[in-house]
């Protein structure tokens, strides 16, 4: 092969690698400067995430706290609220007593239901037999007291 027919041959090589290597950098600069702006931009979301968790954690580890105590308080008024009806149990407890106790005094007052029954009874009775009466000696004493002088 003749030296000049390489020469030729090489350098329309390197003018083709050239031309291929500006075509690859004309796509390949602008790629690796967008990847370097997102991957700084990816930092930033990143970076701002984590702060903003930290922030979220350290509200919630406060308002844990405040729970917390509200909680404690809570379970304080159950306390109380347990033995208050602690109280109460005995005190309706007492009440039973008393009301059995009120059950022989349930008796006195059926006998003296009957015993007024019976009173109004005879007392109907004693009205009906003044009225009889009045009828009976109402219109003589009528016709009587026409006679006397007072």
């Amino acid at each position: 092969m003749d030296p000049q027919v390489n020469a030729y041959a090489m350098d329309r090589l390197s003018q083709a690698f050239e031309n291929s290597a500006r075509r690859w950098e004309l796509i390949v600069y602008p790629s690796l400067f967008a990847f370097i702006i997102l991957a700084a931009y990816g930092f930033y979301l990143v970076f701002s995430l984590a702060k903003d968790v930290h922030y979220l954690a350290i509200s919630v580890d406060s308002n844990m706290t405040v729970m917390a105590s509200n909680m404690q308080a809570m379970s304080d008024n159950m306390g109380q609220m347990s033995s208050n009806v602690r109280t109460m149990a005995v005190s309706v407890d007492s009440m039973a007593r008393d009301v059995s106790t009120l059950e022989p005094m349930l008796t006195s007052l059926e006998t003296m239901e009957q015993s007024m029954q019976a009173m109004t009874f005879t007392t109907a009775n004693m009205r009906d037999d003044l009225g009889s009466m009045n009828r009976s000696i109402g219109r003589p004493m009528h016709f009587i007291n026409a006679f006397m002088p007072w």
